[in-house]
């Protein structure tokens, strides 16, 4: 059976994507009830990483583990992909030794070609192109928080980055509608947004963004790699900063979120971070649930 892989969104069906939301939530009551079943004893989980990580490695690891199955953690000393030896054929061997694998890394046709010789499950765990598994955490805490989120309207704060870009791909599949608020000069992929054009809008204006929005999401504003253009960022993006400002102008139930790691005063004030009714962390933690209902998925499908 030829492998089912998670390199972005419309890797799965609406229909597949909401069952995935609802299983994520019921593994995470099974997990704190302590009912939930290692159903995945002896399976093992190859975890790339040309990034580095915090909360993709914990929550990956952990969730294998909660499964009842192995992670192998491979750092870039660890891995000859890319360096010598083709990706081609590491995802050959790769995959004939373990049952899943993720992929952390930049470009994003590296995870495409590395998925075409892969005979097990991949999962893109970012890339510079997009980052999928976050979008699947932050739809289940909206899910939690305030229900389907079909129909509303998200507002994203910032760069036109691999995030934004995954959001891009979530209007389409959950059926929200999209505003993007950025600075010009830095708008998402043009094809993907003419291929949303339906659902998805560029605005210059972050106040006209948030107006009567149910979820206001941003990122940092210089992502790994682009660390050197930090400075001349905070002044482009001055006005685009996600605060209370601009929670004023959304509606009365709004959330807010952000995938981490945040710079506090740049992209979102302290203030929110710090707000006793935030749901970042919530969102930070679900990204250990969704995964796990992910990497379920697919064995499952394979």
């Amino acid at each position: 059976m030829t492998a089912r892989h998670f390199l972005t969104l419309l890797d799965l069906s609406p229909t597949e994507l909401d069952a995935l939301i609802q299983r994520a939530i019921a593994m995470k009551a099974e997990q704190r009830t302590g009912n939930a079943e290692q159903a995945y004893q002896g399976k093992v989980m190859g975890m790339i990483f040309e990034k580095s990580s915090t909360r993709t490695r914990v929550s990956f690891e952990a969730g294998m583990s909660q499964l009842g199955g192995h992670a192998i953690f491979l750092s870039p000393r660890d891995t000859q992909l890319g360096r010598g030896e083709p990706v081609e054929d590491s995802a050959r061997v790769l995959s004939s030794m373990t049952d899943i694998i993720m992929i952390r890394t930049f470009g994003h046709e590296i995870i495409q070609r590395f998925a075409e010789f892969s005979s097990v499950p991949v999962i893109n765990a970012l890339s510079d192109s997009y980052h999928p598994c976050q979008l699947l955490a932050d739809i289940q805490t909206y899910v939690e928080h305030r229900g389907s989120i079909q129909g509303k309207t998200v507002s994203w704060f910032g760069d036109g980055n691999n995030m934004c870009q995954s959001y891009i791909n979530a209007a389409r599949q959950f059926d929200f509608e999209l505003r993007i608020a950025c600075p010009q000069g830095f708008e998402p992929d043009a094809q993907l947004l003419a291929a949303n054009s339906d659902r998805v809008s560029v605005l210059r204006n972050p106040k006209e963004a948030a107006k009567e929005a149910h979820l206001l999401v941003t990122d940092v504003w210089a992502s790994m790699g682009q660390e050197d253009e930090q400075e001349q960022r905070l002044e482009q993006f001055k006005g685009y900063q996600l605060n209370s400002e601009l929670m004023a102008m959304a509606a009365s139930d709004a959330l807010y979120m952000h995938c981490l790691p945040a710079h506090r005063g740049e992209e979102i004030s302290a203030e929110l971070m710090d707000h006793p009714d935030t749901v970042i962390w919530n969102e930070a933690e679900n990204r250990l649930h969704a995964q796990k209902a992910l990497i379920e998925f697919l064995l499952q499908a394979h």
